[in-house]
């Protein structure tokens, strides 16, 4: 199985937002910002504290969701040339094979941790923080179906 792969800006950015999402420690502190901030305004609400703690804590949730919906996804965009390349990738028995007019790389499927799936991108993981995408623009319904069942078997979900 063969794709070929071009990256569109607004797409990648929303996959990075997805992959900051997807991490265990990131939500963690998200529910945590959100308890305290919601704690801090009932307890502002019912004059037990002053407004500070109420507009720390509202400060802290506006910087985090500006770091992670914004600024993290820009930055590493603006980074990675892979995402202003273009490449074919090729799925088969022994692993995945990329190339380019600069050269290619073949990961036997071993390499990789884990996949998922979010709406414009396959995310194929090598470990939690190295990945690679495949975007699914260009794909057919069948070949999708047939990615998602060769992943599920050599990868697992």
């Amino acid at each position: 199985m063969q794709h070929a792969i071009s990256y569109e800006k607004k797409k990648v950015i929303q996959a990075l937002r997805y992959h900051f999402v997807q991490r265990a420690e990131v939500r963690i502190l998200i529910v945590l910002v959100n308890v305290f901030a919601i704690v801090a305004a009932v307890l502002f609400y019912t004059r037990k504290i002053r407004p500070e703690p109420f507009l720390l804590g509202s400060f802290i949730w506006i910087m985090l969701m500006a770091t992670f919906w914004y600024f993290l996804p820009n930055s590493i965009y603006k980074r990675a040339a892979t995402f202003k390349d273009e490449f074919m990738i090729y799925f088969n028995d022994f692993g995945v094979r990329l190339e380019n007019e600069r050269g290619e790389m073949l990961w036997e499927w071993k390499k990789f941790s884990r996949y998922f799936e979010s709406p414009h991108f396959f995310h194929l993981y090598f470990d939690s923080k190295s990945f690679f995408l495949v975007p699914k623009e260009g794909m057919t319904e069948d070949f999708r179906h047939e990615l998602r069942a060769m992943l599920r078997k050599n990868i697992g979900e």
